[in-house]
């Protein structure tokens, strides 16, 4: 059902706040965000039950960092949570050589987690559910139609019947064939394929000969992770080409033959759980936000998987968008707070794709670049160079612009989880985010800043403390997803800054 044009209709009272379309780990969060916050949230999600495939396993520090802040990065991880060994390094790839050390770039919390997608989702999910949101599967969008006060629904559902629903937002976290994005009519640009790779996890017959790991042949590249005693993850990558056809069902014959095609020797297998087949098109919605419409995650960026990134990026997306869409729903904040969602983490997705690109090249199987990848992986040895790639991939080096007029020594940035004594004992900044809810910390007995904020005090927790270690201002304002808004820096008209940032952020003073 096409999208129609805008159309106007009397005020209603819609079904939901915010119709989460898309029940994977990135709508699950996104969904536990909203809730968080009283909003009002349905997640529509087509598939029947939860998918037990978990393609992406691996959350970098950025995101880590981030959970962390919620109180939930122990949760989403199905073992033993993972630690710090600060007297080791973190090896890691950029285009498959192995020269990265990524905890040169990482100052808090682990460096990599281990968290399997479908895990991470039912975690999630089981949030929102707690909190108040509710989950409908077998629920399929085939109709979107924006109106001056809600978006109407059209859901299929899985005995074929439609009904409709209505909700003031609506969130795409419906992947890379996003139904939400292409009935609001977002064009999804990017560059083409010109790599075709399979994966899939298989019972593998003789797992002690398997080429296990990453092995790079003339013909293309195998990825074996091999369990000798249960299922392991195949992937193949040819880059003569495209896919022929996309969309066509993976059978275990094409898998082994590709395998045996690059490896140049037959790797027999068996009872495969899932195959699945995928490219290097690199893909960005031109907008994330149309009216009412919002994209996050695989809706609004896919790429080839170099890195482990995709499930990173729409994770911070959901950190990203949740408050700001629970601010203006709740706390009066201006409609143009949602534009900043586009205009920070477009960029950062933009950054992400440039970055696959050059992996994606280095990769290349002809032996032709086989100079080029020697040369890379001396330069990766320098600590500059190191630390700009590790930044990338962790996403470490983020930094949001917060205007000139916000300067600041941490202004854009994570705010560091500084240990804090307050008058009711001792805590961390982390842990005064776990309820989304903005701080405003005071680590100077700023009165002054205290008085200037007090309007706020119905959206904004005011916390007078001292840290517990040297910090680099007097206070700062921190938004819920951890982001420090504004931060004193020395500046005469401090006060004036302050309450202009918390205007912008969390709406007019009361």
């Amino acid at each position: 059902m096409p999208a129609s044009p805008r159309e106007t209709a009397p005020a209603t009272a819609p079904d939901t706040e915010v119709a989460v379309i898309g029940g994977g780990p990135v709508g699950m969060l996104m969904a536990r965000e909203l809730a968080l916050l009283g909003i009002d949230t349905t997640v529509y999600e087509k598939l029947p039950a939860p998918s037990p495939e978990s393609k992406a396993g691996t959350l970098h520090a950025r995101t880590a960092q981030l959970l962390h802040r919620r109180g939930i990065l122990d949760a989403v991880q199905p073992g033993r949570p993972a630690t710090r060994d600060a007297t080791r390094g973190t090896r890691f790839h950029f285009g498959a050589l192995f020269d990265l050390d990524l905890s040169r770039v990482v100052e808090e919390g682990p460096v990599i987690v281990g968290s399997p997608q479908a895990w991470a989702q039912e975690v999630f999910a089981g949030h929102a559910r707690t909190l108040g949101a509710r989950i409908e599967r077998g629920s399929e969008l085939v109709g979107l139609q924006e109106r001056d006060d809600h978006v109407r629904l059209t859901l299929r559902d899985t005995d074929g019947s439609t009904r409709t629903s209505t909700a003031r937002w609506v969130v795409g976290a419906d992947g890379a064939r996003s139904a939400v994005r292409k009935l609001s009519g977002i064009p999804f640009t990017g560059t083409s394929a010109t790599v075709s790779a399979l994966m899939g996890e298989v019972r593998l017959l003789d797992p002690w000969s398997a080429p296990s790991g990453w092995q790079r042949t003339p013909r293309g590249w195998t990825l074996l992770w091999v369990s000798p005693s249960g299922q392991s993850r195949v992937c193949t990558y040819d880059f003569r080409g495209p896919h022929p056809a996309r969309n066509s069902p993976v059978t275990l014959e094409e898998l082994r033959g590709e395998v045996a095609r690059i490896a140049g020797r037959d790797v027999p297998m068996e009872s495969p759980s899932w195959l699945t087949r995928f490219s290097d098109a690199a893909l960005q919605a031109e907008t994330y936000r149309k009216g009412r419409v919002l994209l996050v995650g695989d809706a609004a960026h896919v790429h080839f998987p170099a890195g482990g990134q995709g499930v990173n990026l729409g994770l911070q997306d959901a950190f990203n968008l949740g408050w700001k869409l629970a601010a203006h729903l709740r706390s009066g904040a201006p409609e143009s707070l949602l534009d900043t969602y586009h205009t920070e983490r477009h960029p950062v997705a933009a950054a992400v794709l440039h970055n696959v690109r050059a992996q994606v090249a280095l990769m290349n199987p002809d032996p032709r670049t086989d100079a080029l990848r020697e040369l890379f992986a001396d330069l990766m040895h320098f600590d500059e160079v190191n630390d700009h790639l590790s930044g990338m991939i962790t996403g470490t080096a983020q930094v949001y612009d917060m205007g000139a007029d916000q300067a600041g020594p941490l202004t854009g940035r994570l705010a560091p989880d500084v240990r804090l004594k307050t008058a009711e004992g001792t805590t961390t900044l982390a842990a005064l985010l776990h309820t989304a809810r903005p701080v405003l910390l005071d680590l100077g007995d700023r009165a002054d800043l205290r008085e200037a904020a007090a309007p706020w005090a119905d959206r904004v927790d005011i916390v007078t403390a001292v840290a517990e270690e040297p910090f680099a201002a007097t206070a700062l304002l921190v938004r819920p997803d951890g982001c420090t808004a504004w931060s004193a820096d020395g500046r005469s008209r401090e006060a004036k800054d302050l309450r202009a940032s918390l205007a912008r952020w969390f709406g007019p003073a009361r």
